[in-house]
């Protein structure tokens, strides 16, 4: 019988909270693609998921019964890795510094199970230190070397489709274009890292991109837009202004003038015309953020963090963020002045206050987000709101 392979959730996802309330962590996009399809890619076979019961009915389950490989969904896959994981017999497990890597089951476990090393008797030692993702802030700061691989990864083989000569293009042997895609009068600057441009996504006139960048399938770059890798625009998003080494999941927009840098935003957000985010405090000390586990701010280590936004958040024209802000799921901020630097999910309003942005409203508007995609919101996306709204009463403080 076929082994099925199964990512899981660890303890990890506490840390990437608010961007995991809503997906398993294996779902985050770092590079080009999701740490899921990054597997997908290099196993040649479907994953199923680990996850919070409250995800478990919008992501697959893993069958029943069926011999499993359980890897964990934080970790990025390398050629070496897979083969050490396709050695694994029985019983046996993948470890690094006492965290699971992998391990083969000959029955999938209950959801509720999250595996650890003290669960196995034989313990085999990882060969190199595995790429993970396990902080909110790692999305951004290894977006660059995730890019590379996943570029690798993608056009190894392939034929890039031609660049008009309306473009300026510096090191067109790192630019790959995929069908469909359309980009005029643009300068594309590779020299530091390659550029990817997705299926059926578009350039606007007079942007200027400088790699490592990815704007993936459907997704728009505006009139002007200027853009400092490495970030990642996912599918289905509008991106304009400035933006400096931010990954945005997808099916988000920041369609207007205004800077985002050093952040991460989930899907279906919207950030409002002229909104700009510090990424560099006045002191220049390091940035802290907030942290869902410890309920409350941790150096992040990093002199450069701005805005982490979690799924369904949207921001008005003119929004100001203050470094290392941390917006939950579904807030809607808005006004003049600084908002704090945390705004729980479901929160409305801004620096002069915020009141509960009620889950009958929320849901409505989440509602008409997706029907202007042509998408349903699903039984299954109430319930997911739901129980975030209920997880996420206590920090609602105002």
């Amino acid at each position: 019988m076929q082994r099925q392979y199964t990512l899981f959730d660890d303890s990890r996802r506490l840390n990437l909270l608010p961007l995991t309330f809503t997906r398993p962590v294996s779902e985050i996009r770092v590079g080009i693609l999701t740490i899921t399809q990054k597997w997908e890619m290099q196993l040649g076979v479907s994953c199923t998921f680990l996850t919070a019961d409250y995800l478990q009915n919008k992501y697959q389950t893993p069958a029943e019964n069926k011999e499993t490989c359980l890897i964990n969904g934080g970790v990025i896959p390398s050629k070496s890795l897979i083969n050490q994981i396709n050695k694994l017999s029985n019983g046996q497990a993948l470890v690094w510094n006492n965290i699971l890597i992998a391990t083969v089951l000959s029955k999938v476990p209950d959801s509720l199970y999250i595996p650890k090393t003290s669960d196995f008797n034989s313990l085999i030692n990882l060969e190199e230190e595995p790429f993970t993702i396990s902080n909110p802030w790692d999305i951004f700061t290894q977006n660059g070397k995730a890019l590379e691989l996943d570029f690798e990864l993608i056009t190894k083989g392939r034929k890039s489709e031609p660049l008009s000569n309306t473009n300026k293009a510096l090191h067109p042997e790192n630019i790959f274009i995929e069908k469909g895609a359309k980009i005029e009068c643009a300068i594309l600057n590779a020299t530091n890292g390659p550029i990817y441009i997705g299926a059926n996504a578009e350039v606007m006139e007079g942007s200027i991109v400088r790699g490592p960048f990815a704007l993936c399938d459907s997704s728009i770059l505006k009139l002007g837009a200027k853009i400092y890798g490495p970030t990642t625009i996912g599918p289905n998003s509008k991106v304009g202004g400035e933006v400096n080494n931010s990954v945005i999941f997808g099916n988000s927009n920041k369609a207007h003038d205004g800077f985002l840098g050093n952040s991460v935003l989930g899907e279906w957000c919207n950030i409002g015309a002229d909104s700009n985010n510090s990424n560099l405090k006045n002191n220049y000390a390091n940035v802290k953020l907030w942290n869902y586990q410890k309920k409350g701010f941790v150096d992040t280590g990093l002199q450069f963090c701005g805005l982490i936004m979690g799924d369904h958040s949207k921001c008005g024209i003119n929004t100001m963020f203050n470094t290392g802000t941390v917006v939950g799921v579904s807030a809607n901020i808005f006004g003049s002045g600084f908002p704090r630097n945390f705004i729980p999910s479901f929160s409305w309003g801004g620096a002069q206050g915020f009141s509960i942005y009620t889950i009958e409203k929320a849901t409505e508007t989440a509602e008409k987000v997706f029907q202007r995609r042509g998408i349903s919101f699903s039984k299954t996306e109430k319930e997911i709101f739901e129980k975030i709204f209920g997880l996420t009463k206590e920090f609602r403080k105002y």
